[in-house]
């Protein structure tokens, strides 16, 4: 998963076109987090737009997002406090914003029928797990689990998207890389490059 904002599609909407019905938006919506296992998540505290896997199901994308240092998930902090927030889709094919709507937010307590199903799903797509048949209880221990559900609220789609670029900085990090990088195979020096 790549940590860059989706860039913003082509073309600014008119504002004099008339609104999609509610039931069409509904259907990209829901269309886009199904062909896309990332989404962009911004919510009170977050400071940024975060990048997140997730599923859909039944008309909701569900998060697993880290509550304990070292946790192993998705660093999305205060998310399942947040109470709403806002989500960024973008295009599978072109890597552009495509459609950004608001979502309740909403934790889903362990133990119960929610749980079982939404943890279930997010555990067969999280396939780099080396804990995968112990998942559910890890994430009841160190992680919370969060449904996205959206409210009918769409403020962007093609063909009236913002003229304002979501692209953004990388954020600070403490990570540099130690020495020379390594040497990069079939790939001829310079001496080689001089005789040719």
């Amino acid at each position: 998963m790549t940590d860059r904002t989706p860039s913003e599609g082509p073309g600014a909407g008119d504002a004099s076109t008339p609104s999609p019905p509610p039931e069409l938006l509904h259907a990209l919506v829901e269309e886009a987090a199904k062909k896309s296992s990332v989404l962009w998540l911004s919510y009170p505290g977050s400071g940024r737009a975060r990048p997140a896997w997730h599923v859909w199901h039944e008309g909701a994308a569900y998060v697993v997002a880290s509550a304990a240092p070292a946790s192993g998930e998705q660093e999305l902090p205060r998310l399942a406090d947040a109470g709403h927030a806002t989500v960024t889709m973008r295009s599978k094919d072109t890597q552009a914003r495509l459609v950004t709507w608001t979502a309740r937010v909403r934790r889903v307590e362990p133990g119960t029928p929610e749980w079982e199903t939404a943890t279930r799903l997010l555990r067969s797509s999280r396939l780099n797990a080396t804990d995968q048949a112990s998942l559910p209880e890890r994430w009841e221990r160190s992680a919370v689990v969060v449904r996205l559900e959206p409210t009918g609220e769409v403020p962007e789609y093609p063909g009236a998207m913002s003229s304002e670029s979501a692209a953004a900085p990388p954020p600070d990090t403490p990570a540099v890389t130690a020495g020379k990088p390594p040497r990069v195979l079939h790939r001829r020096s310079a001496q080689a490059r001089r005789l040719w």
